[in-house]
């Protein structure tokens, strides 16, 4: 069992895209498209903390973030593991997020009196898939 990203698979750490399956309070699964930032081994996502997503991993932190290679839908990284939510009060986190994607201010995507968290996933498995060899 693997917990750590492949040098074959290191690129797509810097991915722009990633899908987040969460479990929602009826046992089904819950995707949500998500940008994220990785340090090291983990994967942290921003998310306003009344969505669905939020919700489920506050009452189940099992998580699974994929992460495909737009590029070559061939490979790609399915991330397995727990998640830690710790409030984002400040938007420390969520304003590196949007530096990420082009400066955008993410306070704008939150309505009043909505708040952040970030969203840690240690990773238990990681899968690299190649299927193209």
């Amino acid at each position: 069992m693997s917990t750590g990203v492949p040098e074959s698979h290191k690129d797509l750490k810097n991915a722009q895209f990633a899908s987040l399956a969460t479990i929602g309070p009826d046992g089904r699964p819950q995707v949500s498209e998500v940008w994220f930032l990785c340090e090291g081994d983990d994967f942290m996502v921003s998310l306003n903390r009344a969505r669905q997503k939020t919700k489920n991993l506050i009452i189940n932190p099992a998580v699974c973030l994929f992460i495909l290679d737009l590029a070559n839908p061939m490979r790609y990284l399915e991330i397995r593991g727990d998640a830690a939510v710790e409030p984002d009060d400040d938007y420390a986190f969520a304003d590196r997020v949007g530096r990420k994607y082009g400066g955008l201010d993410l306070r704008q995507l939150d309505g009043p009196g909505e708040r952040r968290v970030k969203v840690t996933i240690h990773p238990s498995r990681i899968n690299a898939i190649n299927m193209g060899g």
